[in-house]
């Protein structure tokens, strides 16, 4: 299964869902955008790729007060039907129907997929309140879309793992889009686009693909360049201090060091001949 055909079937489902994904990005879009579509591949095919889905021990453990969760992003070491689903995603015609839809213009995908690929989050890990970094790696291009495809099979949203929307800030509820099998949610990325994962609360799994689209342009007129910055959830407030002077000390840093002082090691390093 190449990602010709997985594309395939990505963008015959997107075209069939296409006034679906503009009404929901439509009512969206004046705080974060945002659309999913399920039943998104054939389920033979979204079992297939959890069932290859690298174990935590063949995974990065990142682990602080900002998040608990295991990354993958050195495609080369794993099954290639995982490279090939991430890639899927990268199709020029899939790249140009979403952002169609989106009414953003002239995106790219990201092939370094910088902070992309594959995640996992087991029982207690979680990703608490924070803004995308708002560029990619080489700091040229802005980022603008967030895919994320949902690959465990029975997940509930009472398992806890799902995505969560902060349109109106942290004073205000969230919106959950559960992490549902075989689901693919969209949501724009910019100045004002706080977003989380639910704590998982079940002996299981969560496990999820992922792609960034960027632009020459951000989304946003009053966008500005920002590091990943992390807030707490609203009944933590010490720990909301500690995130947040944590945020504008790496910003200070990153206006001295434009690309940090250390290079982001999230990236596929593909092999010269390849």
């Amino acid at each position: 299964m190449d990602r010709k055909i997985i594309a395939n079937y990505i963008f015959d489902k997107i075209q069939e869902n296409k006034e679906n994904i503009k009404q929901q990005y439509n009512n969206s879009k004046n705080k974060i955008g945002y659309f999913f579509i399920d039943n998104l591949l054939p389920e033979e095919l979204a079992l297939k790729i959890f069932d290859v889905f690298p174990k935590s021990e063949e995974m990065v453990l990142k682990k602080s007060l900002k998040e608990d969760k295991y990354v993958a992003v050195q495609m080369n070491k794993y099954n290639p039907i995982l490279e090939e689903v991430i890639y899927a995603f990268q199709d020029e015609r899939i790249v140009k129907l979403i952002c169609e839809l989106c009414e953003i213009r002239e995106a790219v995908p990201d092939d370094n997929l910088y902070a992309g690929g594959l995640s996992m989050m087991g029982e207690h890990q979680f990703l608490n309140p924070h803004l995308d970094n708002s560029h990619d790696k080489d700091r040229k291009l802005w980022r603008v879309l967030n895919l994320l495809y949902y690959v465990t099979p029975n997940w509930k949203e009472e398992y806890g793992g799902n995505l969560e929307l902060w349109p109106n800030g942290m004073d205000k509820s969230q919106i959950t889009i559960n992490s549902k099998f075989n689901r693919l949610a969209v949501m724009a990325t910019h100045s004002n686009s706080l977003h989380s994962v639910s704590p998982v609360v079940y002996n299981g799994f969560r496990c999820c693909v992922s792609n960034y689209y960027f632009s020459k342009e951000p989304l946003l007129e009053t966008d500005n360049f920002h590091i990943t910055s992390f807030r707490a959830r609203p009944n933590n407030k010490f720990l909301d201090l500690v995130l947040r002077t944590d945020a504008l000390l790496r910003m200070g840093i990153r206006k001295v060091f434009k690309k940090g002082i250390i290079e982001n090691p999230h990236v596929y390093k593909k092999n010269k001949d390849s």
